[in-house]
């Protein structure tokens, strides 16, 4: 991008010569890159950059694009620079504290809406979500199940502070009781009841592939929100042996897996005592989401070869 600042800039040229800079420096998304930063400079929707083509910035506003734009160079996740991601249709807050809501999160949440539907209207659902970080879970699932009473837990006081935020914000709170607690802590009171679903995005990036994750990922985002530090699946198998204990008898599971995993967590759960489980591609095509019920006693199994 030149570096002559006396120049004045149409938004048209602006963009061309910047999202040029950054395709020539391998940045992928290099238009929805700029489109984003300069929307949030200008305070404008996306849409409004195209029919403001030939308006001229002025230099405190491309003072303010050139800090914005300057941060995306280091590499520093474009969500963290505006302090916004899209989820869900919903716009949530995010900073460094939370892991960025990702789109193929949102097979999650419609495996959830899908399971929510066994469960008559009139009566609340209890989900209890593992891993809250920002919110979005709880949040979307509170949004489109208004029967949904939620339960979400996070071991990180700062990610709660956000996931709360975004609940004030889509005038959820009343949906969502939030809560610092380690799945691991089985003498923590909400692991002594029982729900009617368990939903989580866990930590499932293995230790031996975290160097080869993007930049804007390995240096900015939350490690403790991506990675186990171990082969990726701690916590799933720590969540089957604890599911007798948490689900009620035809409750059910959704768990968010990654590449690679689906098969032998859907295994584990089948080994736990789960029935009907299945196994749910994002829009990739990637294996992302297992889901499952438990019905107790019951040893029938369905879904699995």
């Amino acid at each position: 991008m030149p570096d002559d600042q006396t120049r004045v800039w149409t938004i048209r040229e602006l963009m061309k010569s910047a999202i040029e800079h950054l395709q020539g420096r391998g940045f992928e998304e290099a238009r929805l890159n700029v489109e984003l930063l300069l929307a949030h400079a200008l305070d404008l929707q996306r849409i409004q950059l195209y029919v403001n083509f030939d308006k001229p910035l002025t230099p405190e506003e491309l003072k303010q694009f050139r800090t914005l734009y300057e941060r995306r160079l280091t590499r520093e996740p474009v969500q963290y620079i505006i302090g916004s991601a899209n989820f869900m249709g919903l716009h949530f807050t995010v900073d460094p504290r939370v892991l960025i809501p990702r789109p193929e999160t949102e097979t999650l949440i419609e495996q959830v809406m899908l399971a929510c539907q066994r469960y008559p209207t009139d009566e609340p659902i209890h989900i209890l979500e593992v891993g809250t970080g920002s919110g979005n879970i709880a949040v979307s699932i509170a949004k489109y199940v208004k029967h949904a009473q939620i339960t979400a837990i996070d071991i990180s006081l700062e990610a709660l502070a956000v996931a709360k935020q975004n609940a004030r914000l889509h005038s959820v709170e009343s949906q969502i009781k939030f809560s610092c607690s380690d799945i691991f802590d089985q003498s923590d009171e909400l692991f002594q009841s029982q729900y009617d679903l368990l939903v989580s995005n866990p930590p499932y990036v293995p230790k031996d592939e975290w160097e080869q994750l993007q930049k804007e990922v390995r240096d900015f985002e939350p490690s403790s929100a991506l990675t186990d530090g171990n082969d990726g699946f701690k916590f799933y198998h720590h969540m089957a042996r604890i599911i007798p204990t948490i689900l009620k008898p035809g409750g059910g599971i959704v768990f968010e897996v990654g590449f690679g995993q689906a098969e032998t967590v859907a295994r584990e759960l089948k080994d736990a005592g789960l029935m009907e489980l299945q196994i749910t591609n994002d829009l990739q095509g990637v294996p992302r989401v297992v889901s499952g019920m438990w019905m107790s006693s019951q040893n029938t199994f369905i879904g699995l070869n």
